[in-house]
């Protein structure tokens, strides 16, 4: 398979560049609207944005659920409004913290496992169309440069992932 050429536009020379903040924006509003349509693909329908996070801050251990209103940004109620429709589709089980009788933990079922691995491979999917049109090295060149001015930003490590508040 050939690869797909580029259909970059050229700009007059006195247009000023579009601010990478905004390329960013777009890029990311692209990666998203293209995730949720593939999602309803396989089948995930009752999925929201905020579901993600969620995963994520939960993917490597259980999260106390006091810290995600916190952590998303909105009202107690709002959070346990979206912990319920989570529970609920069976990405999430809330119980018992054995340090706090009166804590809930937020930990993912294999459900929740398993729709991050369904977003990982449309992740790599929607990647594998950009590299079709800036080839593989450029995107990997793009990663790496992403990587390297967020670890410089952030003391060497790259942030969590977490709306913007």
């Amino acid at each position: 398979m050939g690869r797909v050429k580029s259909r970059r536009t050229s700009r007059a020379s006195d247009a000023p560049a579009v601010p990478l903040a905004r390329l960013f924006v777009m890029a990311y509003r692209h990666l998203i609207e293209g995730l949720h349509a593939r999602l309803a693909e396989y089948g995930y329908h009752d999925v929201r944005p905020a579901f993600g996070y969620v995963l994520l801050a939960a993917r490597d251990a259980p999260v106390p659920a006091r810290e995600l209103p916190e952590f998303l940004g909105v009202t107690k109620q709002a959070a346990s409004q979206l912990l319920d429709a989570m529970e609920l589709g069976g990405y999430v089980q809330r119980r018992d913290d054995p340090e706090d009788a009166r804590a809930k933990l937020v930990a993912l079922t294999p459900r929740g496992r398993a729709f991050l691995g369904t977003v990982e491979k449309i992740y790599g999917e929607l990647e594998d169309e950009w590299a079709a049109v800036i080839g593989r090295h450029r995107l990997a060149g793009l990663r790496d440069d992403l990587t390297a001015v967020l670890e410089a930003a952030y003391g060497g490590k790259l942030p969590g992932v977490r709306p913007a508040l």
